[in-house]
Parts: C-alpha cells; sequence; structure tokens
C-alpha cells in the first residue's frame, strides 16, 4: 500500500469515528462508539497490529501516522463526551431551576401560649384590684404545702395517690413534694410581709394583706380534664374587716373583666376545705352564648382558718379575710372555647397559632 493511500485510509478512519461519536444520542452510545474505534478488537487497535510485517523504517512512518490519528479520534471523542455532560448538566439546572425573582420565605412570628395569655391577664385584672403578684417554691415542704394550711397528718391529700413526694427531707425533716396547689404561698407571703412590717404590724398600723399567686401545680391525674402539672391562681386577702362580700365582688368582677361580659351570674356552693371555714365552691353562670344556662365551677374559696392565720405569725381576732384558688387552665378552656385540656400541652402548631 502507497503512503498517499495509507493517509487517504487514516483520514476517512478519524472521519468515520467523528460520525460515529455524532450519532451516539446517550453516553453509553458513545461509550460503545469508542470501543469500536479505541478498544481491545477495534479498527485503531488492528491497525496497530498490523505493523508487525513492516520494516524498520516503514513502522516509525506508519507507527507515527496511526499515533496521529488516534488523538484525533481521542480528541473528537473528549469533545462529544464534555457535550453530553454539559447538555445533562443543563437538563438538572432547568429541572431545579429556582426563580429568583419570587420574594424570600420568612420565618412566622411567634405569640404566647394561651395558658400564658390567661396568666397575665390575670395578674393585670388583679393587679387593677390592689392585689400583689406573689411567687414561690414549686418544690415545697410538708410545713407550708400541708401542716401549715391545716391539714392534719392523715389528710387524704397527703397520700401517694394525689402527691408527688421527693426523696428528700428539709433541716427539720420536713419530706418535700411537688406543690399541689399554690396555696403554701398565703403562708410565706403573709409571713414575709408581717416580717417586712413588724413595727407597723405592732403600732397597728399595718392594715391589710392583698395578694395572688399564680404558678405551676402538681397531682397524680390525667384525662381530658385534668393534667398531672396544671396551672393555678391563688388569691389571698386579710384585713381587719375582709368579709364573703368582698369575696364575692371581688371575684364577680374579676370574672366579668377575664371573660369581657357583663352578662354572667356568680353562685357559692357549700363546700370544706381544711385551711377555710367557712368555705365555698363558686361558680358562674353565662346568661348568652354557647355556655348560656350551665354552672360551671371555676374556683374553690372560704374564710381564711383562724389556725392558718396563725400560722401566718398573725392575730386571728384581728386579721381576717378571704382566700381562694381558681385554676387558670380552665379559665383559659372557659375563654376560648377549648374542651380537652391536652390541647394546651400537645404542641400542635395548628392550635397555637389561633392565639396569636
Amino acid at each position: 500500500m502507497s503512503t498517499a493511500t495509507a493517509s487517504e485510509d487514516l483520514r476517512n478512519l478519524v472521519q468515520s469515528a467523528e460520525h460515529s461519536f455524532a450519532r451516539a444520542a446517550t453516553p453509553a452510545e458513545l461509550e460503545d462508539a469508542k470501543a469500536a474505534f479505541l478498544g481491545k478488537a477495534g479498527r485503531v487497535t488492528e491497525l496497530m497490529k498490523g505493523m508487525a510485517q513492516l520494516s524498520v523504517d516503514e513502522k516509525k512512518t506508519r507507527g507515527a501516522a496511526i499515533h496521529q490519528a488516534k488523538q484525533a479520534i481521542e480528541a473528537q471523542l473528549a469533545v462529544h463526551r464534555q457535550a453530553m455532560a454539559d447538555a445533562e448538566l443543563a437538563r438538572q439546572l432547568q429541572a431545579e431551576a429556582l426563580d429568583v425573582t419570587l420574594p424570600g420565605r420568612q420565618r412566622g412570628g411567634g405569640g404566647l401560649h394561651p395558658i400564658s395569655l390567661a396568666w397575665q391577664r390575670i395578674e393585670q385584672i388583679f393587679g387593677s384590684m390592689g392585689f400583689d403578684v406573689g411567687d414561690g417554691p414549686e418544690i415545697e415542704n410538708d410545713w407550708y404545702n400541708f401542716t401549715a394550711l391545716n391539714n392534719p397528718p392523715n389528710h387524704p391529700a397527703r397520700s401517694m395517690q394525689d402527691t408527688f413526694y421527693v426523696d428528700m427531707n428539709d433541716e427539720e425533716g420536713h419530706p418535700y413534694c411537688l406543690r399541689t396547689h399554690t396555696s403554701p404561698m398565703q403562708i410565706r407571703y403573709a409571713t414575709a410581709h408581717a416580717r417586712k412590717h413588724a413595727a407597723a404590724l405592732a403600732l397597728g398600723e399595718m392594715r391589710e394583706i392583698r395578694v395572688i399567686v399564680p404558678g405551676r401545680t402538681y397531682r397524680v391525674d390525667n384525662d381530658a380534664t385534668h393534667s398531672p402539672m396544671f396551672h393555678q391562681v391563688e388569691g389571698l386577702w386579710l384585713g381587719e374587716d375582709v368579709s364573703f362580700k368582698d369575696l364575692k365582688v371581688t371575684y364577680l368582677n374579676f370574672c366579668k373583666a377575664f371573660f369581657e361580659t357583663d352578662d354572667l351570674v356568680l353562685r357559692f356552693r357549700p363546700s370544706y376545705f381544711p385551711f377555710t371555714e367557712p368555705s365555698a365552691e363558686i361558680d358562674i353562670q353565662f346568661q348568652s352564648g354557647p355556655l348560656a344556662g350551665r354552672w360551671l365551677e371555676v374556683s374553690g374559696s372560704g374564710q381564711v382558718h383562724p389556725q392558718v392565720v396563725r400560722n401566718m405569725g398573725l392575730d386571728p381576732e384581728r386579721f381576717i379575710g378571704f382566700a381562694f384558688g381558681s385554676g387558670i387552665d380552665r379559665l383559659a378552656m372557659l375563654r376560648y372555647g377549648v374542651n380537652d385540656l391536652r390541647l394546651f400541652f400537645d404542641g400542635d402548631i395548628r392550635f397555637l397559632s389561633q392565639f396569636k
């Protein structure tokens, strides 16, 4: 074969490879076309094997020409590989395209929990009536939680079925528990108040104690209307001339302000609490709306027991008054129309977002 003919055959080989690469529609087809020219049984490999019969001078010339053709084919292969890669990248970018002209998504604003809203509202209303706001420990000792409130050692509220006890005692040997009500702050606040105003108390110039104590409390209970952890607000008003009339007026005004309606009535039902005597449950009845006509229990109350007043370090012959305890969760359920207490604790954004 003449040199001219051999060169023409190599040019035709390069063109043939170019056409094969151009016809490949997928990366797999392109690799098949590559194998036909550059593989172990490819046409370029066969040309290299055919050089065995040539002389040394012919091998140099022929080998250089074949190598040049091989490089041209490999260059064409690289071009087509890159073109396919670019096309695939363009397809992916198109599929995942972002419209940067749209406004960014902003994080939604949060809001207070409905229990917190009710808690704040209670503080504001009683604050407008001249009540201080007290705060005390949630892990309480037996003296403040039970004994000082005239609960004898054999009282049912001390049983393990109602109370979470803590495996430790105070310095005087009183066991600790998670407070079952915020009533212990009656003793703590009144004692501290009397100590702070000892001189005025001795001179008869300390006239009254007026305080509410909202906070978390704990009892062994759990259903649609009870929770092992719940919120209570304790109220205490002691003075030289504080009666049930004051309790009724105070609580009625609170309910009207809390529920934002004058269209409700109050009633007292005789009851029993160790720390008040006489004692009463407080019910309210709305005169209109979805709850109209139903008596709804909202609080326990009563005149502070003389022994409890003594445990405060005060003279029960001089200081009389009332106390009440209301469930903040219960008040919130009535205000917002919630029929299952557990909704407050589930953390469901769909529920909580209604109170933003």
